[in-house]
């Protein structure tokens, strides 16, 4: 199917980030609604923690592989054979 994105953030890489982020997101909430802001600064740390744990991971080859040249040039004129109209 055109536009699917079958695998998109299937990976290690995202589900480690997403879970880190998430973990920080409910650190931060509990701390801004108990008032106090070191623990919901401390939240914050873990969302942006979350964002570079799983770009590192990315980067360490634990993220979607880039597809070669010719596979994106075969896609997209894939793409312009179905945008055709008759």
């Amino acid at each position: 199917m055109a536009g699917s994105s079958h695998g998109h953030g299937h990976t290690p890489a995202a589900w480690t980030g997403v879970i880190i982020a998430f973990i920080g997101f409910c650190v931060a909430g509990v701390f801004m609604v108990a008032n106090s802001p070191v623990g919901f600064w401390a939240g914050f740390a873990l969302i942006l923690l979350g964002a570079v744990i799983g770009g590192a991971m990315k980067m360490a080859g634990l993220g979607t592989p880039k597809d070669p040249d010719h596979v994106v040039a075969a896609r997209e004129r894939a793409a312009a054979r179905e945008n055709v109209t008759v």
